[in-house]
């Protein structure tokens, strides 16, 4: 059989969220962590609008529709903030 693989899976598992960051563990067991301040719909959310996330595009993004915003897990991964409006 030989070694197995590793595999990448950047579909998202959970989401966490504390007071300055948002964390989103993937299927592949990574987690990503990055600064609210990167999304500022996500940081003028209050808690409650944050929780109302869901999955979109087949498990790889993140949607929220009360504040308009959408992430992936690549540009998590790749570690873009929310261009400027």
């Amino acid at each position: 059989m030989g070694t197995s693989a590793i595999q990448v899976d950047e579909r998202v598992k959970a989401v966490q969220f504390t007071e300055e960051t948002i964390s989103v563990d993937l299927m592949d067991g990574r987690t990503i962590v990055v600064p609210l301040a990167w999304y500022p719909k996500l940081l003028k959310a209050t808690s409650e609008q944050r929780e109302k996330w869901e999955l979109c595009g087949g498990g790889y993004g993140l949607h929220w529709e009360e504040i308009d915003e959408d992430l992936s897990t690549s540009g998590m991964l790749r570690g873009a903030p929310a261009p400027a409006r």
